[in-house]
């Protein structure tokens, strides 16, 4: 007998996404479009260069080790020259910003750690550039990728380490992202502080990464979000699929690493709000910005619900562990030949992470995403702050005098309004349900610090995000059911 169900059978038992459901059936707000991405920036995307970035591997592959004890006196060898061109090459890419940019070496000298391989005192030294904010300089977003590396063996710091793909790729990002932004901020800077760093010491124990982020909390930065690229440079070298070549995966931790009270934490575990911690925020929008600009980052992204990969970690971590939102950029599959290995050929067998295993095509996309993200984020107003719902409307009664208006399946919510944004322009309701990773639905809300929506609190996710008078949007926050933080 033939079926009268209206649903498409593309997908198991009929229905067209079987998989999460197109349930709650709601019309508040419309259907979520990744926001676009003006004219300007996507012309600043089609400036990363790969043979630039070849070029600046191929530098740091020469200084045949960068291990974080290694050499520092040699011109040639070691992390010591290493730093020496990074900064002499950073201190070159930023005259055409006209002073808008600054770069430096800051440095401290770590004790030996014989349990971290680090077997007498050495200095971990970051070299960076800092974009100072014309609005809101103290709200800063940082860039890190790691300019250190290793051998199987880490207390090894003479042996041969090219480090090309771990993690030269990340540098040469950080390099030609610094070099198309110059001439730009020397013309307008952006709202907001930028700050690309390479960092040291991360196979050891995340030293400068660590030193970078603490500096910044001790001095009270207002830090919005780190972009970690660890990893991104093997493409089409790995033998992986074709559609490796287009992703890059994302990783955002969840409640293990919000630095709440418990309280606070265990409410976001009881309400459903795990998957909604400020990383996979920043996950989802980077996301976001990649499907508005795909057709020229040429890339997909992958947000993976987990802190970083299997018993690994990275120099986003440090920011986690400081209280700011991070994410790490890796490649979709990793080349374990070619990473963490002496070079050598053993058994017919070549190890070793050695610049021929790098896809600069590929390392140039990852990058044009990360340009993407950093400067549409620098760009849009921040993240608004103190989002709550209301527990009283939308749930049981309490009395015999409960309003039967607050018995329907609604949710009020609430959000802080004041200091008030130069950049805003309105605030946006984003939600979806429940078992969706990314947002499916938008409404404007105006500049009001309050709404009704007639959907159940119980069968979807709810966000708010900042939309600027540029068009560019924050990425969401989350909401909680803390009656003292009530603003309407």
């Amino acid at each position: 007998m033939k079926s009268s169900s209206k649903f498409s059978p593309r997908c198991l038992n009929g229905f067209a996404n079987w998989g999460a459901g197109n349930w709650p059936p709601s019309s508040v707000g419309t259907p979520l479009v990744p926001q676009s991405t003006d004219p300007q920036t996507l012309s600043l995307l089609n400036q990363m260069d790969p043979k630039r970035i070849q070029n600046y591997i191929q530098t740091l592959v020469n200084f045949h080790t960068r291990h974080t004890a290694s050499d520092t006196k040699s011109p040639t060898t070691g992390i010591g020259a290493a730093r020496n061109w990074l900064l002499k090459e950073m201190t070159e890419l930023i005259k055409p910003s006209n002073g808008r940019m600054t770069a430096s070496m800051p440095c401290y000298l770590q004790p030996a750690i014989p349990a971290d391989d680090i077997f007498f005192a050495v200095e971990i030294c970051n070299v960076q550039v800092e974009i100072k904010g014309s609005v809101d300089p103290n709200r800063t977003y940082v860039y890190t990728g790691h300019y250190d590396s290793r051998r199987l063996n880490l207390s090894d710091y003479t042996g041969y380490a090219p480090g090309a793909d771990d993690n030269a790729s990340a540098v040469a990002i950080a390099l030609e992202m610094i070099r198309i932004l110059a001439p730009v901020v020397a013309k307008t800077a952006p709202p907001t502080t930028i700050i690309i760093a390479t960092v040291a010491g991360e196979e050891q124990d995340l030293f400068g990464s660590n030193f970078l982020a603490q500096t910044l909390k001790n001095a009270s930065v207002n830090v919005q979000a780190n972009f970690n690229d660890d990893i991104v440079g093997s493409g089409s070298n790995a033998p992986f699929d074709t559609l490796n070549q287009h992703t890059i995966r994302i990783f955002g931790a969840g409640t293990d690493y919000l630095t709440l009270p418990a309280d606070v934490v265990a409410e976001f575990i009881s309400t459903g709000y795990q998957d909604d911690t400020p990383a996979r925020h920043l996950g989802r929008y980077v996301q976001e910005v990649n499907a508005g600009a795909a057709s020229v980052t040429g890339m997909e992204v992958a947000l993976i619900y987990k802190p970083d990969r299997f018993f690994r970690g990275g120099d986003h971590e440090s920011f986690l562990n400081a209280g700011f939102p991070a994410v790490r950029f890796t490649e979709p599959q990793e080349d374990f030949f070619h990473q963490h290995q002496d070079p050598r050929v053993q058994d017919g067998v070549t190890y070793g992470d050695e610049i021929e295993y790098v896809d600069f095509e590929y390392t140039a996309r990852v990058g044009k995403v990360n340009l993407l993200s950093l400067w549409s984020i620098a760009n849009a107003p921040a993240t608004p702050s103190n989002f709550t719902y209301d527990t009283n409307i939308g749930f049981l009664a309490t009395t015999e005098s409960t309003p039967p208006s607050f018995l329907e399946n609604i949710i009020k919510l609430y959000w802080n309004t004041e200091p008030a944004d130069p950049l805003l322009a309105y605030y946006e309701i984003v939600w979806r349900p429940m078992s969706s990773q990314q947002w499916t639905h938008m409404l404007n809300v105006g500049l009001e610090n309050t709404t009704i929506l007639p959907i159940s609190k119980d069968n979807a996710v709810f966000g708010l995000r900042a939309v600027g008078k540029n068009g560019k949007k924050s990425p969401a926050t989350y909401a909680l059911a803390v009656a003292s933080q009530f603003f309407g």
